[in-house]
């Protein structure tokens, strides 16, 4: 039976692409497949750099193998909805971000299983089937992320102009809030509340979590710029790189695995990350001012 949540959270992220494809034109998309080398290396960044970070985090830390287990299995997971929220709320490259969380969706159907059965065999001496249904993630990226976008991006086109830009303003407000919402459902009332009980009692994990969010970012970054990425590409990049999608490493540890201790890592990194996420984001775009003329066009 489908509870309330079944309907809440792909409904609102659906009416949030709505509203980021309101600021969008088919322009941008031509550009970013014109010039790939932003999405090129930010798959690079979301297939192997957040898998190797993650893997010589684990090795390093003192926690508990099912927690290091935990710690891969959000490395591994895609960009998530979130990430091109704070790129539209930064004024990032905001097709660019839509289009990576897309390609980093399917991407996916290899890459968790690859390093989430690397992680089992490392650091629990066991191995698991893991496979990713092609047409659950097909029709979930199509009904969440691509038609709720291009609806908007026609809705900008060819709808009443003046109409959609008095929406713009309180949309950036508005966004956030249904983001917000689904978080707090997710976090505090789904399952009872269950998961907001063990974010206090796990604080030990919330600093090192919040290192690999962070790190993550930086480099990321300056790999984007090393790249040849303009600034506003790179601090995109970072900002697909530090939000992952909580919900489904959540899903595969309890639903797949079912390891909930595996689950509480994701729970404890989608509790911050937006916010750690944004300041990273925001002293990237503003603080970086001598990294902001291109070195090459990208």
């Amino acid at each position: 039976m489908q509870n309330f949540g079944d309907y809440l959270i792909p409904g609102g992220i659906a009416f949030i692409m709505l509203g980021i494809g309101l600021s969008l034109h088919f322009r941008d998309f031509s550009r970013v497949f014109l010039r790939p080398k932003g999405i090129l290396v930010g798959l690079a960044g979301q297939f192997f750099l957040l898998p190797a970070i993650a893997f010589f985090m684990a090795w390093l830390l003192p926690i508990d193998p099912l927690h290091k287990v935990g710690l891969i299995l959000i490395a591994a997971a895609p960009g998530g909805t979130a990430s091109n929220l704070v790129t539209h709320m930064l004024k990032g490259r905001v097709a660019l971000s839509v289009s990576l969380t897309s390609f980093n969706s399917f991407g996916i159907l290899l890459s968790i299983p690859l390093y989430l059965n690397l992680a089992l065999f490392w650091f629990l001496g066991t191995e698991s089937e893991i496979s990713i249904g092609f047409m659950d993630t097909f029709k979930e990226i199509l009904f969440t992320v691509v038609i709720p976008v291009i609806s908007g991006v026609l809705l900008n086109e060819y709808g009443p102009h003046k109409l959609i830009s008095k929406l713009q303003q309180p949309l950036r407000f508005i966004l956030p809030g249904v983001l917000f919402v689904i978080f707090a459902y997710h976090i505090f009332l789904e399952d009872g509340g269950a998961q907001s009980e063990s974010l206090g009692e796990n604080y030990f994990l919330y600093l090192p979590l919040a290192l690999f969010n962070v790190v993550t970012m930086i480099i990321g970054y300056f790999l984007a710029r090393w790249s040849g990425i303009r600034h506003d590409g790179a601090y995109t990049i970072s900002v697909e790189l530090g939000l992952q999608n909580a919900a489904l490493a959540i899903f595969i540890a309890t639903q797949v695995l079912e390891r909930s201790e595996i689950s509480l890592v994701a729970v404890i990194y989608s509790s911050f990350s937006f916010f750690s996420t944004w300041l990273v984001a925001w002293l990237l775009k503003h603080r970086l001012a001598e990294y902001r003329k291109p070195l090459k066009k990208a």
